[in-house]
């Protein structure tokens, strides 16, 4: 009887060993899957999706498959902090994302206190990385970068303009606002007007007939490409003519089919595009087989899954802790080009740019890079 029962507990525990040897590294991947800014999920979602696919096609993590779970924040912080609950009770190790700045920062706490890693590929407000947490990167960069380059634009293009500054009261577009803001008024250019709107926002004609009065020529816009384009739309209607320049919140394909031929001229600032990147092309082409046009931070997701997989590789460890060590002390290669971090969790990327809202040969809209 007693070498029936030591043999059942060295079977389990033989089982229990095979499991945890070749068991999945759990990835959760967070962000507005649903509702208003469901294109930016996507994005996060099948950027990712995509880079564990190509990681576990060349062996995985140290041996062990990634799986990927998927989490829908709907772009709201309690959501987001639920989300970060249930990916704790589902033994997730690493998240890619939160989209959002206003959903990322309260998550990464949870993160944080049950010892996993996040990597943002979007959330571009300074405070995700200044609060000193163990556990926090990013694949963008930051709203004090992004708004120095916005502001100086705003000085040597326009200005003789009168500048209306809005916002939708969020930690990134109302901090991205406050940044080019301050670097607008550094360079000697004011504003005439500065505004909050609330998102969910429907109709602007009252904020649009203000900046009729002010005679405003240029609308600065801190927030999403939902608003933005109806933002767009509906000064072109009430007979504002005025340029719309904006960050990378607005870097959908989503935001011509709100504003419509009215997107035309839209500027807005955003890193080097990496879709066109040569080295890139047939990562870029597989997407495009699949049906999902790559755009804006697909590549930035998947940047993010590569630099958890490399970094378990240098560390050789999937301990969350180890894990972000190993970040901070190496280079990766990455589909963003080679990518190091400081002490932060800041990656060290090339500045942001200005891309212009242009027609394509093939009658859409889209952003380019200005020449």
């Amino acid at each position: 009887m007693k070498k029936t029962l030591l043999s059942a507990v060295a079977m389990t525990a033989l089982v229990a060993f095979s499991g945890s040897a070749w068991a999945d590294i759990t990835v959760g991947v967070a962000g507005p899957i649903t509702g208003p800014n469901a294109a930016f999920g996507a994005q996060l979602q099948k950027g990712a999706e995509q880079a564990a696919a190509d990681i576990n096609a060349a062996g995985g993590i140290n041996g062990e498959q990634v799986k990927v779970v998927v989490g829908d924040d709907v772009s709201d912080p309690k959501q987001g902090i639920s989300v970060a609950n249930k990916f704790v009770a589902d033994g997730v190790k690493f998240v890619v994302g939160h989209f959002n700045s206003g959903v990322s920062i309260p998550a990464s706490e949870v993160y944080a206190e049950n010892g996993i890693l996040e990597i943002t590929p979007a959330a571009t407000n300074p405070v995700f990385t200044e609060r000193g947490l163990w556990n926090v990167f990013r694949t963008c960069g930051r709203d004090d970068q992004q708004g120095v380059v916005a502001g100086k634009y705003l000085v040597d293009h326009f200005k003789d303009a009168k500048i209306a500054i809005v916002h939708d009261k969020t930690p990134y577009g109302q901090g991205l606002a406050d940044e080019t803001k301050k670097a607008m008024n550094a360079g000697g250019l004011q504003e005439v007007m500065y505004e909050g709107v609330n998102i969910g926002d429907k109709d602007f004609s009252a904020l649009i007939g203000k900046m009729k009065e002010a005679g405003v020529s240029i609308i600065y816009w801190g927030g999403l490409h939902t608003e933005a384009g109806l933002i767009i739309r509906q000064a072109a209607d009430q007979g504002l003519k005025a340029t719309l320049v904006s960050g990378d919140g607005i870097v959908s394909n989503e935001l011509a089919s709100i504003a419509g031929d009215a997107v035309a001229g839209t500027l807005n600032t955003f890193g080097p595009d990496p879709t066109l990147d040569p080295a890139n092309k047939e990562l870029v082409e597989k997407f495009k087989a699949a049906g999902f046009n790559p755009e804006a931070y697909t590549l930035y997701s998947y940047a993010a899954m590569q630099v958890i997989a490399e970094a378990a590789k240098a560390a050789n460890s999937t301990d969350p802790q180890e894990v972000a060590k190993a970040i901070k002390a190496n280079t990766f290669k990455t589909v963003l080009g080679e990518m190091g971090f400081d002490e932060k969790g800041d990656p060290k990327l090339p500045g942001y740019i200005m891309y212009e809202w242009v027609k394509g040969d093939d009658g859409k809209y889209t952003y380019k890079p200005q020449k």
